[in-house]
């Protein structure tokens, strides 16, 4: 989906309030503004329809676990989402030879490998996300990452500012123009990187907590077509500023079969996505719809 260039009188007003979050938070010292996001996401988080969201997701993927704990969960992962986006406007200070010296990476060597054979990369949206694209940067290896272009076009563009300031210079929107550009990549054996873990109606019903969620395929079919492994990479957040970065070993893909080979990639993605979530569940993006309604009912959350 192209980013929708018409600017409105309503985006102006979106990202004057946009600018403000950047300046207000950048203004202060990276450890205080992802203490003041923490406080605030904690405050009001809890106030807002994504709580409801949050909770119901919670109560189908953890039914046997008491409300008090998924309460506790959710409160935990206002904390990490605010300071996540407190530290946002720091992301460039990430690059820093002090705050790397905070960020612990596992499987480093598996980037330089990649970049040999070209390769797919998968993440999901744990803890500051922003983080795993910086140890990526820092590995050197030349890597497209998409994203979701943002509805206001204002807003978009200051969101690849900021990645830019940190390194990220080879962004693709999600749509059919970013999709050749990920191919070119991969043909010229470069690495590409897509988050695997949101819903995505257009792709494969696979099992994820014990319910079908629709999820993306795109990054599994470009794995089998180019015939390059599909590498799943996480984040986990030790506490305050400190960081684990994961590159874990590639998702076990049967390349002879082709397309028939796809659903069951894409149900590998999703259980190492579980696996991941269930290690610090706090720090998963709960907010996201990521079953639909139906899974809700049969859940019996709905």
């Amino acid at each position: 989906m192209a980013v929708n260039t018409e600017i409105t009188f309503g985006h102006r007003i979106e990202a004057l309030a946009f600018d403000a979050y950047l300046g207000g938070f950048g203004a202060m010292g990276v450890e205080r503004a992802s203490a003041a996001g923490a406080a605030l996401a904690r405050t009001f988080g809890p106030l807002t329809g994504a709580h409801t969201t949050a909770l119901r997701n919670l109560r189908l993927a953890f039914p046997d676990e008491s409300e008090a704990w998924r309460r506790d969960v959710a409160r935990a992962m206002w904390d990490d989402l605010g300071r996540t986006f407190g530290e946002f406007p720091h992301m460039d200070k990430f690059r820093r030879a002090e705050r790397l010296a905070e960020i612990e990476v596992v499987g480093g060597a598996r980037y330089q490998d990649a970049a040999k054979t070209g390769a797919v990369f998968i993440a999901g949206h744990f803890s500051n996300w922003e983080i795993m694209a910086i140890t990526l940067v820092e590995s050197g290896v030349t890597c497209h990452v998409t994203y979701r272009p943002a509805n206001n076009p204002i807003i978009d563009r200051r969101i690849i500012e900021t990645r830019r300031r940190y390194g990220v210079d080879l962004q693709a929107a999600k749509g059919r123009e970013g999709g050749m550009a990920l191919i070119r990549a991969l043909k010229r054996k470069e690495t590409i990187v897509l988050m695997n873990d949101q819903k995505y109606n257009e792709g494969v019903a696979a099992p994820l907590f014990g319910h079908d969620a629709m999820t993306a395929d795109g990054p599994a079919r470009l794995a089998i077509a180019n015939r390059v492994p599909l590498i799943p990479f996480s984040l986990k957040r030790l506490g305050g500023l400190r960081f684990r970065s994961t590159v874990h070993e590639a998702i076990p893909i049967d390349y002879d079969k082709g397309d028939a080979a796809v659903a069951e990639t894409v149900r590998r993605v999703n259980a190492f996505m579980e696996a991941r979530i269930r290690e610090a569940p706090e720090q998963w993006f709960w907010v996201h719809r990521r079953w639909p309604k139906e899974a809700w009912r049969a859940a019996g959350v709905l």
